[in-house]
C-alpha cells in the first residue's frame, strides 16, 4: 500500500522489484486488497519484442496522488 501511495499507479512488476519479494507473493496480496476494495486492479498486456508480457496495473481505491510541480495548462476561457 506504500508504494501505490507513494507513485500511485504501478505495475505488479515494478510493486515485486521495488520492495524486494517475488511476483506471487505481491499478486496474492494485491488480489486480497482488491477484494476487500482497498486496491483496484486492472490486467494489461504488453508486447516486447513479440513477446508477450501479461501483468497487473494496480491503484488505491479513491486515492488521487498530488499534482506534480511545475507549470499548469490554463483552462479554456
Amino acid at each position: 500500500m506504500q508504494c501505490l501511495k507513494k507513485y500511485g499507479q504501478r505495475l505488479d512488476s515494478e510493486i515485486a522489484k521495488e520492495i524486494g519479494v517475488p511476483l506471487a507473493t505481491v499478486r496474492a496480496h494485491v488480489a486480497g486488497l482488491a477484494a476487500t476494495g482497498a486496491v483496484i486492479t486492472c490486467n494489461l498486456s504488453r508486447f516486447e519484442n513479440g513477446k508477450r508480457t501479461d501483468s497487473w496495473v494496480c491503484r488505491v481505491s479513491g486515492y488521487v496522488p498530488p499534482l506534480a510541480p511545475g507549470r499548469k495548462a490554463k483552462p479554456a476561457a
